[in-house]
């Protein structure tokens, strides 16, 4: 966390990240506090934190990339999160499961 000289939290940074290829056998490229991800299904994915998160009413932000055709792609949650994992897919704009270039997300919480 950020504090100011007075003590009072200001401001906090991500407890863990990740940015990893969605498509055909996922792979992280690069990560903080994330010690792997596990390819559930088609386009469903599960990020395990090395370290465990205080609660799971942590904050979580993604991003899709997928290939260069300017379609509308979406990290949606699936299930509920826990202390250790984060279970979420990705759907076009039809709502329908399609695995991505890249995936994004950031995690911030206790």
């Amino acid at each position: 966390t950020f504090k100011n000289s007075s003590g009072t939290e200001i401001g906090q940074i991500a407890k863990a990240w990740v940015n990893f290829n969605g498509k055909n056998t996922p792979a992280i490229r690069d990560s903080f506090n994330v010690s792997s991800l596990t390819d559930l299904s088609f386009a469903n994915y599960e990020v395990n934190f090395t370290s465990d998160f205080a609660n799971a009413n942590y904050c979580t932000v993604t991003h899709a990339r997928a290939d260069s055709d300017g379609g509308g792609r979406l990290i949606s949650g699936k299930g509920t999160p826990t202390v250790s994992k984060y279970h979420f897919q990705s759907v076009n704009t039809g709502n329908n499961h399609e695995e991505v270039e890249e995936v994004n997300a950031a995690f911030f919480g206790d």
